[in-house]
């Protein structure tokens, strides 16, 4: 099968690929997820918990994986679907359909969320920030029930379309641009927070530890799955970049400088939003810790609103908070944007090694991505019920990832990569993790949580599909994927040839 030459390209230099991996990385699960998931499970003296079980996973869990994602990606340089069937064989097609879909089914409503960050942008730019909760909240609403996210989504789905067009070079040269940008902007954002009277009472909130959270499975789930999200560990996607890697270009150092780089992105965009939250919500408006962190858990479904409705407000507080808003969405929307153009990357190129032509299969995806992203577009409950159901799905992701390590030969896979003289060794460390630990935290966390949902979580409810954070809503979707995948698995690993 004669495949696109766009196939044949690679990063032009490790600063390139690294920027590219960070652009991986650092998206909207840094600015808009990781804040209000610290929220939502935070307790009554602080969200440390989260913050300690998501630093563990961190190293026993992402890091391991964007290091297997890379020597698969670099020893067969294929997409996901290809690279599973020639590594373990054809009967694990639908393994490799189902990581590849995961990424998918999350860029159909990360674009929504990159396309909100774009519009927040221009309403900042435009037109004065709220004086008032009411007004801002106005805004929100007036925004989410117009036809306005219907074209911020199309708007966000069609530069990625442009950015992706001409292959790896092009995101290169792109990520170049947004990603030292964006940590300007967010240094700048956060200093600034710093600097607020009282900011640093929601800093301590932040990481202060309750020790009693760590008990209970809700906390190292949704550590798991944020530091998923947060890396993009399991998703495929470094596995896709990795197949336009130099032989140069060391796998364990680039992996680390992700994974850790990633994450104290993410740590600094919570001091920030904690910071400027808790400062400007007690001074500016006189509210108390319960209150704010009240507000903070209830900011739309999930706390989905939690940035676009009081950050705005927040920012009109400060000396000089117009200019920081703007830097702010400006930021969100670089981030979010850098994220999508791998997710799109990933598919088009399992369309390319079927033998699709680039420019063709670049259409196919983003005509894909905007017509299933429309149901998220239309409803904020459908698009948390999809958050929830295919950010668990990156445990699997993950599983199936670490299952392709075990199944190909650990040691094997790691001396067959090539490329490992000038870079750390991984040894024992991550061969075991990834070897024991991978498989048995997605395996008993995922089924501690359904144990859990069926007998004190939602023991009446469990079985609905259509409430949006049922064990049933995720069996029902997991289910039909997996079955398709299974069912037509030869004609996928037909295709993959």
């Amino acid at each position: 099968m004669a495949l696109d030459q766009s196939v044949q390209q690679r990063f032009g230099s490790r600063l390139g690929l690294l920027l590219s991996a960070l652009g991986i990385a650092v998206g909207t699960g840094n600015i808009w997820r990781f804040p209000r998931i610290a929220a939502q499970n935070g307790g009554d003296e602080g969200a440390g918990a989260l913050i300690l079980a998501w630093i563990i996973f961190l190293l026993l869990w992402s890091i391991p994986l964007i290091i297997a994602e890379y020597l698969i990606g670099r020893k067969y340089r294929y997409g996901v679907v290809g690279s599973f069937v020639k590594g373990i064989g054809k009967k694990f097609a639908w393994m490799g359909a189902f990581v590849a879909f995961v990424a998918t089914a999350i860029s159909f409503f990360y674009a929504i969320i990159v396309g909100w960050a774009m519009y927040y942008f221009f309403q900042t730019l435009l037109a004065p920030l709220p004086q008032t909760n009411e007004a801002s909240l106005l805004i929100w609403e007036n925004f989410q029930n117009s036809s306005l996210p219907f074209f911020t989504h199309f708007g966000a789905v069609a530069l990625g379309i442009f950015a992706i067009w001409k292959g790896i070079q092009s995101i290169e040269k792109i990520n170049k641009v947004l990603i030292p940008v964006l940590i300007v902007i967010i240094f700048i954002s956060v200093v600034r927070s710093l600097l607020l009277p009282g900011s640093l009472q929601g800093v301590t909130y932040l990481f202060t530890i309750e020790w009693a959270q760590l008990k209970t499975p809700e906390i190292w789930l949704q550590a798991l799955t944020q530091n998923a999200w947060d890396t993009g560990a399991g998703w495929g996607l470094f596995l896709c970049y990795a197949a336009y890697m130099q032989a140069r270009h060391g796998v364990v150092k680039n992996a680390f400088i992700t994974g850790f780089g990633n994450n104290f992105i993410s740590l600094i965009m919570a001091i920030m939003i904690f910071g400027t939250v808790f400062s400007l919500m007690q001074s500016g408006l006189g509210y108390t810790d319960q209150e704010v962190l009240e507000v903070m858990q209830t900011s739309g479904p999930a706390s989905t609103g939690l940035t676009f409705i009081w950050m705005p407000q927040l920012f009109n507080l400060m000396p000089g908070g117009r200019i920081l808003a703007i830097l702010f969405f400006l930021g969100l929307s670089f981030a979010g944007f850098s994220s999508l153009m791998s997710m799109l990357e990933l598919t088009t190129r399992s369309l390319v090694d079927r033998g699709v032509k680039r420019n063709y299969a670049v259409l196919i995806i983003g005509l894909l991505v905007y017509l299933l992203g429309i149901p998220s577009a239309m409803s904020l409950n459908i698009l948390s019920n999809q958050d929830f159901v295919w950010g668990l799905g990156l445990m699997l992701s993950g599983v199936f990832i670490a299952f392709f390590a075990i199944k190909f030969g650990i040691t094997e896979l790691r001396t067959s990569a090539g490329g490992m003289e000038n870079d750390w060794s991984p040894g024992f460390w991550w061969e075991n993790t990834i070897r024991y630990f991978v498989p048995a935290a997605g395996i008993i966390l995922l089924g501690w949580w359904l144990w859990l949902s069926f007998t004190e979580f939602a023991p009446q409810q469990w079985y609905n599909p259509f409430v949006g954070f049922s064990p049933m809503t995720i069996a029902l979707q997991w289910g039909v994927v997996l079955l398709l995948f299974v069912v037509f698995n030869k004609k996928i690993a037909k295709l993959a040839q």
